[in-house]
C-alpha cells in the first residue's frame, strides 16, 4: 500500500513586531556592511518625494520665487532629530509608533488623544493621497487622451491593491528604491542645469531666499509645505514601523538590560541614525531642487499650477531646462513620483491602523494573524477612500494644501511626544548623548514655534 503523501506545511509570516532571542544579530561594523543594512529611510524617501515636493514645494515656488527657500531648508533639516529619536526608542523598547504615544499623558477613550489626533490626520492626508491619484490620472490623459480620467484612478487603485495585498517588507523597500532613484536624479540634473540659465536663476535671490522671513502672499502654502516637505507628520509615525519591520529590534533581542543587550541596541540604533542621514540627503536635494526649479522657472514665466492644468504647468520645469524632449520623460517621472507615494503611504497606514485597533483591544498584541487580517482590510479602505475624495473635489493643488496644514498642526504634537518618551521612558542604557539631546530639544521648540506663528496669524486674520 503506497504510503501517504502529507503537503509540507504552509510557512507561517514572522512576527516582526516581536523581538525573539532566536533572532538576535550583532550589527554591522563597517560602513559598507552599515550601508547593506539601511531601508526604512528610504521607504520614507517614497513618501515624502511625492505630493509634497512636485506639487506644493514647487507650487510655493512659483507664487513666492526664491523668498521662501529656508523654509524649505529649514522643514528638511530639523525634523531627522525627531525622526531618528522615535527610531531609537522602537529599537529600545520593540513599541510601535503608536503605543509609544499612547504613553502621553491627556484624556484617553481606549487609546489617549494623541492617537485620536494621529487617526484625524491620517484622514486628512486621504485628501493629499486623492491629489496624486488626480495628478496620475492628469499625466496619463496626456499620454493616451482617449482613455477617460476615471479609468486611469481605477486602474492605478487596481494596481496598489494588488502589489500591497500580497507582499511584505522587502517588496515595498525594493519598489521605494527604484521609485527614489528614479525621479529625484532627474530632477537634480534640471536644478544643476536650471544654475546656467541667468534668465532664470542667480546666486543674488538664492541668498535673498535664505533671509528668515514669511513670504505675506504665501504665507499659508509655506506653513503647508512646512508640513508637507521632509518628514512630515504622517512619515513621523511611520518610521517606527519600518525599523521595526527591517528587524532593528529584533537584531538587538527583548531589553533585558545586560550589557550585551546594550552593545546590540547601540549598535543597530547606529545603523539606523545612518539611515536618517542617508534619506535627509536625498529628500532634502530633491525637494531644494523642485523649489528652485518652481521659484526659478514657474515664478518668472508666471505660471502657478491649478486644479485643471497642473501637470502641463509642472511640466514647464522640465521641458525649459531640457528641452521640448524632455516633456514624456517628465510625465514618467511624475507618473514615478505620484505612485510612489500613493504606494509607500498606503502600506505603511494600512500597518498603523490596525495597530491603533490593537491597542484597542481588537486583538491581542501576539495575534499576528489577526494584524495581517486587519493590514489587509484597510488597504482596501486606504486605496479606495482617495479615489472618491478625487471625484468628489477635483482640486489636486487644494486636495494636498488641505492635508499639509493638518499635517503641519500635528506636528508639534509627535515632536513634543517624542522628546517625552525620551525623558521619561526611554531606557537609560541607551540615551543619546548630551549633543543629540539639545539638537532634539532645538527641533522641538521650532517646530513649535513655527506652527504657533502660523495659527496666530490665522486667529488675527480673522
Amino acid at each position: 500500500m503506497a504510503k501517504a503523501v502529507v503537503p509540507p506545511p504552509i510557512p507561517v509570516a514572522k512576527d516582526p513586531y516581536r523581538p525573539d532571542p532566536i533572532d538576535i544579530s550583532p550589527p554591522p561594523q563597517n560602513l559598507t556592511a552599515i550601508l547593506g543594512r539601511i531601508g526604512p529611510g528610504l521607504i520614507l524617501c517614497a513618501s515624502i518625494v511625492g505630493s509634497g515636493e512636485l506639487i506644493a514645494t514647487t507650487t510655493l515656488g512659483a507664487q513666492v520665487g526664491y523668498s521662501a527657500l529656508w523654509v524649505i531648508l529649514l522643514s528638511c533639516l530639523i525634523k531627522p532629530a525627531v525622526q531618528a529619536e522615535l527610531g531609537r526608542y522602537a529599537i529600545a523598547t520593540a513599541e510601535t509608533g503608536l503605543a509609544a504615544v499612547n504613553r502621553m499623558p491627556g484624556p484617553r477613550w481606549k487609546v489617549n488623544w494623541v492617537v485620536w489626533a494621529w487617526a484625524a490626520t491620517v484622514a486628512m492626508s486621504l485628501f493629499q493621497m486623492g491629489a496624486m491619484l488626480g495628478g496620475l490620472s492628469q499625466v496619463m490623459t496626456l499620454i493616451f487622451p482617449a482613455v477617460p480620467t476615471f479609468l486611469w484612478v481605477l486602474g492605478f487603485m487596481a494596481l496598489s491593491l494588488a502589489l500591497l495585498l500580497g507582499g511584505g517588507y522587502e517588496r515595498i523597500e525594493k519598489l521605494a528604491m527604484v521609485k527614489v532613484a528614479l525621479f529625484t536624479m532627474l530632477t537634480f540634473l534640471c536644478a544643476l542645469l536650471l544654475t546656467r540659465m541667468p534668465d532664470y536663476f542667480s546666486w543674488k535671490q538664492v541668498g535673498d531666499g535664505l533671509r528668515l522671513r514669511l513670504p505675506g502672499e504665501g504665507l499659508i502654502t509655506a506653513v503647508a509645505v512646512f508640513g508637507i516637505t521632509g518628514v512630515g507628520t504622517t512619515e513621523l509615525f511611520m518610521y517606527p514601523y519600518w525599523c521595526l519591520e527591517k528587524g532593528y529590534a529584533r537584531f538587538a533581542g527583548p531589553a533585558d538590560g545586560s550589557p550585551e543587550w546594550r552593545s546590540r541596541a547601540l549598535g543597530w540604533i547606529r545603523v539606523m541614525h545612518l539611515d536618517v542621514f542617508a534619506s535627509m540627503l536625498i529628500y532634502t536635494t530633491a525637494t531644494v531642487a523642485f523649489y528652485l526649479l518652481g521659484a526659478g522657472i514657474l515664478h518668472k514665466k508666471g505660471l502657478v499650477p491649478a486644479a485643471t492644468d497642473m501637470i502641463p504647468v509642472l511640466s514647464n520645469i522640465y521641458t525649459d531646462t531640457l528641452g521640448p524632449w524632455a516633456l514624456y520623460l517628465f510625465y514618467v517621472g511624475a507618473v514615478a513620483t505620484l505612485y510612489g507615494t500613493i504606494f509607500a503611504s498606503t502600506a505603511a497606514h494600512s500597518r498603523i491602523y490596525p495597530d491603533m485597533l490593537r491597542l484597542m483591544g481588537f486583538f491581542a498584541a501576539e495575534d499576528f494573524a489577526a494584524r495581517q487580517r486587519y493590514r489587509r482590510r484597510f488597504v482596501w479602505i486606504l486605496a479606495v477612500v482617495p479615489a472618491i475624495l478625487f471625484f468628489l473635489f477635483q482640486s489636486p493643488v487644494k486636495m494636498v494644501l488641505a492635508g499639509g496644514v493638518a499635517a503641519a498642526i500635528m506636528l508639534p504634537v509627535v515632536s513634543i511626544g517624542a522628546l517625552f518618551l525620551r525623558l521619561r521612558h526611554l531606557p537609560r542604557q541607551v540615551l543619546p548623548s548630551v549633543w543629540i539631546t539639545l539638537g532634539l530639544w532645538v527641533a522641538v521648540i521650532v517646530i513649535v514655534c513655527f506652527t504657533g506663528y502660523y495659527l496666530w496669524s490665522q486667529v488675527m486674520a480673522l
